[in-house]
């Protein structure tokens, strides 16, 4: 199967020269058309995970459907692949079904809208925007169960449709799919609000080309492209060692008891190319915590990863990918067969982003930064309030960032830049609850000579008999610590009941009963440190603990003795780090707080939770790895459902 494009003007664009000054302009102009899709769905949007946390992703590729401004990298080509049909002038396409356009989205709930832009007969650049609903139907409010074993569990799933012919709305189709969803009314005008960002992204394209010409406007596109691949292939020769790198890292636990699941991936340079393999990544889940690893979309996060901590002056886009080769083997948790459940894939899309770290930064250990980039922590909150009205509140949580060698670890930030917090204001005014309290977790940064940041302590306190579901992660493994940095402090999730009592909170948990009066405390996880603490200028230290981000107990850590009035006594801090030094031996490049087999028997007394025990993997799954062998020691099968999996995926 593969796309057929239907143009009434076959002419071919030429390519001209560009003069730098041109060339600049109409980079310019892309970038503030990409943020000007963002106004506008910020400006018509209404529900707060796409409108206040600006949870959406807009794209602009030129005509071979290469990203030449966005976020999260092109899928155009995947999608021409998959999909079995004409794209038209006048068309425009949705979609919310990962398994139909070769994971460009990675859960249901992710409306990806992609529009062909035509001028004068003829594509000139495609266009396309994706943004989270708060709901698509399924088996919970929020449509994202922890427990789901079925991607069928999880809401309506549309493959590629043209939800627009001829510039018509397919009103029907849209009225069938918003009557699957609890909030009909916000899915509509979020679906407004990103048709809206596409046709303005369509108007601005056609404007620079009419303006300097189609070829100097195609010209420009592939001029972008090829700068882009010109830096980057300095950047992959300079700092992608030929010798195989190594690195894994682990998500917790599933949502039904079982963890921890590995993904593992190797780098290295063969000639001016970089290659990923995955081999030895844990088989896809029987729960929902698989990702659908687009490998376009891993070339986009490696590309913003090295750019950002090599060269933030690169501008990303997707002229670098034939410099990359990403290696994803089938049936494993980062490229799962249909019908695995996708609900709960934000939590291995952010360690995707440590495994990036640790693998990047081994080859330069100056550039390696510590753990717990995101975790994307998830807060749901759904009911009927006094008066009959349903509510409910999707939300996104903030965690810390690493310390790194340019500095500190933001305190309470996101895996993406864009994304902001719904305000406490706002969620105060629009659903019955009111925020006890909003504030860094002191000493939950790993210290380091850079300190990790800190996460974010929230108390949210019901005023309505509801149901709660929690996302998280990152509660058994430890954000960990690098050069000597110490790891940062796990998430924790505690419900205090009107009664007085308490309850921990699992990491990842659906249809939990709250009453008015009960307030959960959500505590997200810390960056871990980067370098050794011990060198850390005590002034900085000092800083900390009048800011109250570091305790006094929290800056000995740093070898520091802080006095009453919080000024630091030199002399007992030049003694107690002479002793530290000398007792703590080497210095660890990665420092993981423990390996599993500890973290688990240390679990019950750290955590208060039970360890997850053992993961089962469906049989089918353990034989396409590895040939019908286990492909890791201990791991049970599971063969409940076998022969349904089996000829599902056939």
């Amino acid at each position: 199967m593969s796309a057929t494009i239907v143009e009434s003007n076959t002419k071919k664009f030429k390519r001209t020269n560009m003069d730098p000054i041109t060339l600049d302009i109409i980079e310019n102009a892309m970038m503030n058309t990409r943020y000007e899709m963002d106004a506008v769905v910020f400006r018509t949007a209404m529900s707060p995970g796409i409108r206040e946390q600006n949870d959406m992703f807009p794209m602009i590729a030129n005509l071979e459907g290469k990203m030449v401004v966005g976020q999260f990298g092109s899928f155009i080509h995947g999608f021409k692949e998959a999909y079995d049909g004409t794209i038209e002038e006048g068309d425009l396409f949705l979609t919310t079904d990962p398994y139909a356009c070769n994971g460009a989205i990675s859960h249901i709930n992710d409306w990806l809208l992609l529009r062909p832009i035509f001028k004068d007969g003829r594509l000139i650049a495609y266009a396309a925007m994706f943004g989270h609903m708060t709901d698509v139907g399924g088996k919970v409010p929020g449509s994202l169960p922890t427990d789901a074993q079925e991607i069928f569990e999880e809401g309506i799933r549309i493959p590629p449709t043209k939800i627009f012919k001829n510039d018509q709305l397919q009103g029907d189709m849209l009225d069938l799919i918003l009557h699957n969803c609890r909030m009909p009314n916000w899915n509509r005008s979020d679906f407004n609000a990103l048709v809206a960002a596409i046709r303005t992204a369509e108007k601005r394209v056609i404007e620079m080309a009419e303006r300097f010409g189609d070829d100097e406007y195609y010209s420009a596109l592939d001029e972008l492209l090829a700068r882009n691949k010109r830096a980057m292939a300095k950047l992959i020769k300079t700092t992608v060692p030929e010798k195989k790198q190594h690195f894994e890292d682990y998500i917790c636990d599933d949502g039904l008891g079982m963890g921890p699941y590995r993904i593992k991936c190797a780098m290295w340079r063969e000639g001016g190319r970089v290659i990923f393999d995955f081999e030895g990544t844990d088989p896809q889940s029987i729960s929902s915590i698989n990702f659908y690893l687009n490998e376009e979309m891993f070339k986009m996060f490696c590309g913003v990863y090295m750019i950002m901590v090599f060269d933030p002056q690169i501008m990303f886009n997707d002229g670098f990918y034939d410099l990359m080769e990403v290696r994803i083997p089938e049936g494993t948790l980062l490229k799962p067969r249909e019908p695995a459940a996708l609900s709960c894939r934000t939590h291995a899309l952010g360690r995707i982003f440590d495994v990036l770290g640790g693998l990047l930064g081994q080859g330069d250990p100056d550039f390696l930064a510590g753990a717990g980039f995101s975790d994307s922590p998830h807060f749901m909150y759904s009911g009927y309030d006094k008066n009959g009205e349903w509510y409910q509140l999707y939300s996104i949580g903030f965690g810390g960032i690493p310390g790194k060698p340019s500095g500190d670890g933001p305190d309470g930030h996101s895996l993406w830049p864009s994304f902001t917090n719904v305000p406490n204001e706002f969620l105060e005014s629009y659903f019955p609850l009111r925020i006890e309290t909003y504030e860094t977790i002191t000493d939950s940064g790993g210290a380091g000579y850079n300190r990790g940041g800190n996460g974010l302590r929230m108390g949210y306190c019901f005023l309505e008999p509801g149901t709660i579901s929690i996302h998280d992660d990152r509660w058994l493994t430890y954000p960990w610590g690098v050069n000597g940095g110490l790891p940062g402090r796990r998430s924790e999730k505690i419900l205090k009941r009107t009664d007085g009592t308490e309850e921990k909170m699992p990491s990842k948990c659906d249809r939990i009963a709250v009453s008015a009066g009960d307030i959960l405390y959500f505590n997200t996880w810390g960056g871990g440190g980067c370098g050794d603490p011990l060198t850390r200028e005590i002034e900085r230290v000092e800083f900390d603990v009048r800011a109250g981000l570091v305790s006094r107990d929290g800056a000995r850590r740093y070898g520091v003795v802080t006095n009453d009035d919080l000024s630091v006594d030199e002399r007992k801090t030049a003694s107690l780090r002479a002793r530290m030094a000398k007792q703590r031996g080497e210095v660890k490049m990665f420092d993981r707080g423990g390996d599993i087999a500890e973290l688990k028997k240390r679990c019950k007394k750290e955590t208060g939770l039970e360890a997850p025990r053992q993961p089962e993997f469906q049989a089918w799954a353990l034989k396409v790895l590895d040939g019908g062998k286990m492909v890791r020691s201990g791991v049970k099968s599971k063969r409940k459902d076998n022969k349904g999996a089996k000829r599902r995926s056939a």
